[in-house]
């Protein structure tokens, strides 16, 4: 039990510190230096941390805090602003309603749902993560991250989902420029088969983006002659909750 509480502490003490290095957190508890190295890298194989990804001596939270933080989140002037609209827009269309956050260039992590009453649905468990490239919430994200973010990801390459996937780096920039110039981003079968969703970010006054809220439906329901309104109703949600959550 003496390892799990250390574990358990130095996670904490990440959290509160981030990003932290190892000699600092072998100050701040008074441990030899290989005992929170190894407890570091257990964490990150779990997929509690990950190193800094611009200094990679540094240590910070990982997805996983993520996946197991929307009942905490309940509490937060986001999760507050959105659940009303998800709901509104829900039952305008009738589809499942998807608020997700990124984490990093790391993944989208599914954080609150609101589903439709078709007895066919797509499903999003809380919690549930996704790439960015390959995901409408993703690329709602990406559109609005700066350049230099873009490239990195870039960098890193694209993984291949399925044969619909975008993983060429033009193809993934052309994409981030129609997600700009139209306001909303679409995703037909690009990750899971006959899944498709449209997204729009939700941004703070600065234009950085905090989440997004998606319209999720099977491919039997996808009608591209419907991506203008539904497109309209994610933007017109998206702004709305940035809306009540700078004013609240």
């Amino acid at each position: 039990m003496k390892s799990v509480t250390r574990s358990l502490r130095i996670l904490e003490a990440v959290a509160q510190h981030q990003p932290v290095t190892v000699g600092e957190l072998t100050k701040l508890f008074g441990l030899p230096k290989s005992t929170v190295q190894r407890t570091l890298v257990t964490l990150n194989e779990a997929g509690w941390l990950r190193a800094n990804r611009k200094d990679t001596t540094r240590w910070e939270i990982g997805a996983r805090v993520l996946a197991v933080r929307p009942a905490a989140l309940q509490g937060s002037s986001l999760f507050a602003a959105a659940r009303e609209p998800m709901i509104r827009l829900r039952d305008a269309v009738n589809e499942t309603i998807h608020l997700s956050v990124p984490d990093a260039l790391q993944c989208m992590v599914v954080v609150d749902r609101v589903d439709c009453t078709h007895a066919v649905r797509t499903f999003h468990a809380i919690g549930d993560t996704s790439p960015l490239h390959a995901t409408a919430t993703g690329r709602a994200v990406l559109a609005h991250l700066p350049q230099a973010d873009v490239e990195e990801l870039l960098e890193r390459g694209l993984e291949r989902f399925n044969e619909d996937t975008p993983t060429d780096a033009e193809q993934l920039r052309a994409e981030l420029r129609k997600v700009r110039a139209d306001g909303y981003s679409v995703n037909r079968n690009q990750y899971r088969p006959d899944v498709c969703a449209v997204a729009a970010a939700i941004l703070d006054e600065a234009g950085t983006p905090l989440a997004t809220v998606a319209v999720s439906m099977p491919d039997s329901r996808y009608d591209a002659t419907r991506l203008p309104e539904l497109g309209r109703l994610v933007a017109e949600t998206a702004q709305e909750i940035a809306g009540r959550r700078d004013g609240a």
